[in-house]
């Protein structure tokens, strides 16, 4: 796993207004500090009990403060896609408390940064972790596997086929949509996670209409989830409509409930806009294209993974 990813983890917190990595986090609080230099792990046993303690640290934090936390990540810019090299998941934290600093008393700010630095030192040990024993991080399911709601990574495992989770939901306009005749009728979907205060993402929506237009003379087509509709909420499906509407966007989007496989693979996406593409059974080919398509590498990696999905339909 890209430690680049750990900071993609605020965004599902900015998604649902809660502090889902806490929520998700069953362990207890430890008091050893693991991130003296004397605790380092010997062999890669040692190394996943370590890095699973850490995180159980770093989420105990973050849940010991919760109406306070919420309040830092409502603070963050929702427009970024998360997606620095290097970017340390604790500075990411106190950069965005040190903007929001006036939201907060003296004590609360000293009860955040105390957090901010903690995370942060917790988030070097696991990198250094992981740069010695890779496999001691999470890894993304392999072929039948369902996507836990606790796996701190984007969902996809290019080495073997995984199966788009099965949901039953409604479009946009109120219509029933199930993810079997979704899938079965197109030789290809191209499957894109977006939200609507996502820069990145709305400025993409009119090269997913383009490509919707040229896959559906192929036997295929795009669709869309935006994840702030899930459940049903109105106000976020008027906001979402309102801005496909402007992009002239035709291709369908969907949603489902928040609970239910399908939901905790959304809550798995921490990187947006993310887009898959699925085969006509419901595989997901290849691994997920994280950032915008505008993108001429983005842009190409997809269109190889849809030529792959329409030749292996062709048989």
């Amino acid at each position: 796993m890209n430690r680049t990813n750990t900071a993609g983890r605020i965004l599902v917190l900015l998604l649902t207004a809660l502090l889902v990595l806490s929520l998700a986090a069953c362990g207890k609080k430890g008091n050893d500090d693991m991130t003296k230099p004397n605790a380092e792990p010997k062999n890669a046993q040692e190394a996943a009990a370590m890095y699973k303690a850490l995180m159980d640290q770093e989420n105990a934090i973050l849940m010991e403060n919760q109406s306070l936390w919420e309040k830092v990540f409502m603070s963050a810019d929702k427009g970024m896609t998360m997606q620095e090299d290097g970017k340390n998941y604790g500075d990411f934290l106190l950069d965005t408390i040190e903007s929001a600093k006036d939201k907060f008393t003296a004590d609360e700010l000293k009860l955040l940064r105390q957090g901010g630095e903690k995370i942060r030192e917790i988030e070097r040990t696991l990198t250094a972790i992981e740069a010695k024993f890779p496999e001691a991080a999470p890894k993304a399911p392999g072929n039948g596997d369902s996507i836990p709601a606790d796996s701190p990574t984007t969902p996809g495992n290019g080495d073997k086929m995984q199966k788009f989770p099965a949901f039953e939901g409604k479009d946009l306009n109120g219509n029933p949509v199930k993810s079997d005749d979704l899938f079965s009728k197109n030789a290809v979907t191209v499957v894109n996670f977006w939200f609507t205060t996502c820069n990145p993402c709305v400025g993409e929506l009119s090269e997913l209409e383009s490509l919707h237009q040229e896959l559906t003379k192929k036997g295929g087509g795009v669709v869309g989830i935006n994840s702030f509709t899930l459940g049903g909420d109105e106000a976020a499906i008027s906001e979402a409509k309102s801005v496909l509407s402007k992009k002239g966007v035709t291709y369908p989007n969907v949603y489902f409930p928040a609970q239910g496989e399908a939901g905790k693979f959304v809550e798995n996406v921490f990187a947006y806009p993310t887009t898959y593409v699925v085969d006509r059974s419901g595989n997901i080919v290849g691994d997920p294209i994280v950032g915008a398509i505008t993108d001429k590498t983005q842009a190409a990696t997809l269109q190889k993974l849809i030529d792959q999905a329409l030749a292996a339909d062709m048989g």
